[in-house]
């Protein structure tokens, strides 16, 4: 079974502001609740992402190698994340939208072993509105 999740947010900011956000591979990771730590790669590109599932086949901290595959500055970016458990391919999309912009995120999640796309279906929605929290924080003016 393969989970998929498309959702829309709208942010009173500008194209280039969201794009240093969506395109840094270590604050797309630091959003994401189950990804315990990360590495990002010299060439900002690739980063590997240490899950953890609460899921009861997998034991250990899964490692997934992710790899911007897709790289149009600055409106799109997309990457394709592989381990033993999974594969997820993330893609975002940046429009204008009146004075601000649109970002359209899509997942999809093909589970490998048992309860990950189980998993993913129930949580999915949630780590995108931890996505989006950490967007908007990032974009709060500071004082």
């Amino acid at each position: 079974m393969t989970v998929r999740v498309k959702r829309t947010f709208e942010f009173d900011a500008p194209v280039e502001d969201v794009w240093e956000f969506i395109a840094d591979p270590a604050k797309r990771a630091g959003a994401i609740s189950v990804v315990e730590r990360f590495d990002v790669a010299a060439d900002g590109r690739r980063a590997t992402w240490y899950l953890e599932l609460p899921i009861p086949l997998i034991r250990s901290t899964a490692k997934v190698e992710t790899e911007d595959v897709a790289v149009d500055e600055p409106t799109h970016v997309k990457f394709v994340g592989r381990s033993r458990v999974m594969r997820v391919t993330g893609e975002h999309t940046i429009e204008p939208a009146g004075d601000g912009c649109r970002l359209v995120n899509e997942f999809v999640v093909d589970g490998r072993l048992p309860g990950v796309e189980t998993f993913f279906e129930r949580n999915l929605d949630r780590e995108l509105d931890n996505l989006e929290a950490a967007l908007r924080r990032e974009l709060e003016p500071t004082a």
